[in-house]
């Protein structure tokens, strides 16, 4: 038998439960992982709270966690690209909150050894996020891109990759997180009444592109600032579809291995920085839920076995 999170129905951090199972066997073309670390992400409690089930019908028990980075354990039929032994990261089949987890070889990348499985494990959701949404905004040398919740999950991410690729980023932020920004380099505008005109006093002419994952309602002054909807992504504000916005609802949208490559070589010669918070124990996997549902978390949070 083996521990996972598991939950019966929908509900707060008190649904799920650490319980016995048995190791969940790969089938023709899956791996099985024996997990050494699974990122917490927003997306967690959203789906145990049925805040997602119309578009990710569950069946009950259902497991949880969406990024994962563990050893394979076991090799299904038709399997060539990993082996018994390898260390791998990216995106489960299964729930990551588990000591077991199955996997699609072609969602997983080989793990570095110079990066820690509690990092290694938390950059698949927030960082395949980040890359899917700049590579449909076209950000690239030369743009200024505009990032509002600049330093969470999906901004910390969306900022260093931009900046990577020679774009200027300017996101909004709370005061207290203004040097953390510049760190990452980006130039920081305290959200609130009045974030437009300060954003103008940094681009006086705009911006070419938005990135909104903040959902405090700033879409009208994201279209100003980018002189029209084209180039504003969102990944929460789906009540604005009648803007013309681009909306995301999260994820690599199929671009988990290229995400993670590039992430990873970005990690490798110093260009971006994935700060991991805290790491809890799989048996307190409702704390970390709840610390993730607080907000405010001052890096990724990792659950291990």
């Amino acid at each position: 038998m083996s521990l996972a999170a598991q939950f019966t129905e929908y509900g707060t951090s008190e649904a799920l439960d650490v319980v016995d199972v048995p190791p969940p066997v790969p089938g023709r073309g899956q791996v099985r992982l024996a997990v050494r670390a699974a990122g917490v992400n927003p997306a967690d409690w959203k789906i145990l709270g049925g805040m997602m089930r119309e578009q990710m019908p569950l069946e009950f028990p259902a497991g949880l966690g969406s990024e994962v980075a563990g050893v394979v354990d076991a090799v299904g039929a038709d399997v060539t690209a990993f082996a018994t032994g390898d260390e791998v990261l990216g995106a489960p089949l299964t729930g990551a909150y588990a000591e077991y987890a199955l996997a699609d070889p072609a969602s997983l990348v080989t793990r570095p050894r110079t990066v820690p499985w509690e990092v290694a494990g938390a950059l698949a959701v927030a960082g395949g996020t980040a890359w899917a949404a700049l590579q449909r905004l076209g950000v690239g040398a030369g743009d200024t891109l505009l990032v509002l919740a600049a330093t969470g999950g999906v901004g910390t991410f969306a900022v260093q990759l931009a900046r990577a690729r020679g774009a200027r980023v300017i996101g909004t932020t709370g005061p207290g997180s203004h040097d953390r920004l510049r760190s990452l380099g980006g130039e920081p505008v305290t959200y609130g009444d009045g974030w437009e005109a300060r954003v103008r006093e940094l681009a006086p002419d705009g911006v070419d592109a938005v990135l909104d994952a903040s959902g405090r309602g700033e879409i009208p002054g994201a279209i100003d600032l980018a002189g029209g909807p084209g180039r504003v992504l969102s990944l929460v504000a789906f009540d604005a579809a009648d803007t013309g916005i681009i909306l995301h609802a999260g994820g690599a949208a199929g671009g988990t291995v290229p995400a993670l490559h590039e992430i990873l070589d970005l990690i490798d010669t110093h260009r971006l920085n994935v700060p991991v918070s805290r790491v809890y124990p799989l048996r307190e996997v409702r704390e970390a839920l709840e610390e993730s549902r607080e907000g405010h978390v001052g890096g990724k949070i990792s659950v291990v076995p």
